[in-house]
């Protein structure tokens, strides 16, 4: 099985709690520091009456030929695997192997089962037992550890071997606040969280919420993440999502972009909270991301065409006598700069690609394109 979740809500102890309730001998590597070697090691250990509970942390971080050592040793039941990953494993345990795994989504510890965490601690802890403790407020424990069963007990030990005095200690959110300095907000800039969040940010700027855009991007800045990467997220939104319906919103973000390279952090920051907003509050439409993508599917399907002959360049005199350009109509030697002609392979002649979005500026280029293309390609 593979348990897939976030760090410190219990994946390794489960694992250990399995093999103890069915008995079995227990072996646990880190794929952090362990590799082909190693695995094959334990493979090759006596299997005895039953097979040995295998369990590999992090196991996200074996490459191909580490988890392919791990398959042969499943298929045959000389071991049971119990893998635990903070990543999704989908991508990255490789298919044979998730296959033969059943995969268990472990969810963040809720503030009950931490509060629960905190009291077991202080009654079974031996070095917590000896100290005189007190829980008044848990909201600053419960925060800072965001929801982090192995880090609430860090920050735990931490706030109780800060009190030196023989007197009763009393926890109190200011007192938590002052012993951990500062919120270390949970962002992993490498890992699911981050993928996460970007995708919730631009998700809410497509759906035209600046608050909810400005929350998640308020959350990868408070985390650290690098502001020219929420900055190049905008710029291509700026294309993808709103496009010709606003122009302007693509100078916009390629602004902010320059600038936030420019000042850098924290006055970057307003630039970032300006445009989400612009970008948020436009209209929109992905008219230019479905016909680049139309596009380029007809370029895949039909790459065999020829260009039509009059839209060839004719450098040499052999390529005249080919007609090579020939009945070529030069825009600007007619009425309105324009000649209603072919532009494409002669078989995909009236085939439509773009089309305009329901948006004031894109209808305005629909009228365009139908007092000159209307007839041709349907407009």
């Amino acid at each position: 099985m593979i348990l897939w979740g976030p760090p410190g809500v219990g994946k390794t102890t489960l694992a250990l709690l399995l093999a103890e309730a069915v008995k079995r001998p227990f072996v646990a590597l880190s794929a952090i520091n362990a590799g082909v070697k190693e695995v094959r090691d334990v493979l090759s250990r006596p299997a005895g009456l039953f097979p040995p509970v295998v369990f590999i942390d992090e196991i996200h971080r074996f490459n191909k030929s580490q988890q392919d050592a791990l398959l042969g040793a499943v298929e045959k039941g000389q071991i049971t695997l119990i893998g635990a990953t903070t990543e999704n494993p989908s991508f990255e345990v490789n298919s044979a192997l998730l296959s033969r795994c059943q995969v268990y989504v472990l969810e963040v510890l809720d503030r009950d089962e931490l509060i629960q965490v905190v009291e077991r601690a202080l009654t079974t802890d031996v070095e917590l037992k000896k100290r005189q403790v007190r829980v008044a407020e848990y909201d600053a424990l419960l925060r800072l550890s965001g929801g982090d069963g192995r880090k609430l007990l860090n920050l735990l030990e931490l706030v109780v071997s800060s009190h030196i005095s023989s007197d009763e200690l009393v926890i109190t959110d200011e007192y938590v606040t002052k012993v951990a300095q500062q919120n270390i907000a949970r962002y992993d800039k490498s890992g699911e969280q981050h993928y996460d969040i970007i995708s919730a940010f631009i998700k809410s700027l497509r759906g035209s919420d600046p608050n909810g855009a400005l929350y998640w991007m308020a959350r990868m800045l408070v985390a650290g993440e690098d502001p020219v990467f929420i900055a190049r997220r905008m710029l291509i939104m700026a294309s993808e999502d709103i496009g010709n319906a606003n122009p302007n919103a693509l100078l916009m973000a390629s602004q902010a972009m320059q600038a936030i390279r420019v000042i850098g952090m924290p006055e970057g920051r307003i630039i970032l909270s300006q445009v989400a907003i612009y970008l948020a509050t436009s209209p929109k439409s992905n008219a230019s991301y479905t016909a680049i993508n139309e596009a380029m599917a007809l370029a895949e399907k039909t790459a065999h065409l020829p260009v039509p002959l009059h839209l060839r360049n004719a450098p040499t005199k052999l390529m005249k006598q080919l007609g090579y350009g020939r009945e070529y109509q030069y825009a600007h030697d007619y009425n309105g700069n324009f000649s209603q002609q072919n532009y494409l392979p002669d078989e995909l002649q009236s085939q439509r690609i773009f089309e305009p979005g329901q948006n004031p500026r894109e209808q305005e280029i629909l009228r365009t394109l139908r007092t000159l293309w209307g007839d041709w390609y349907g407009y």
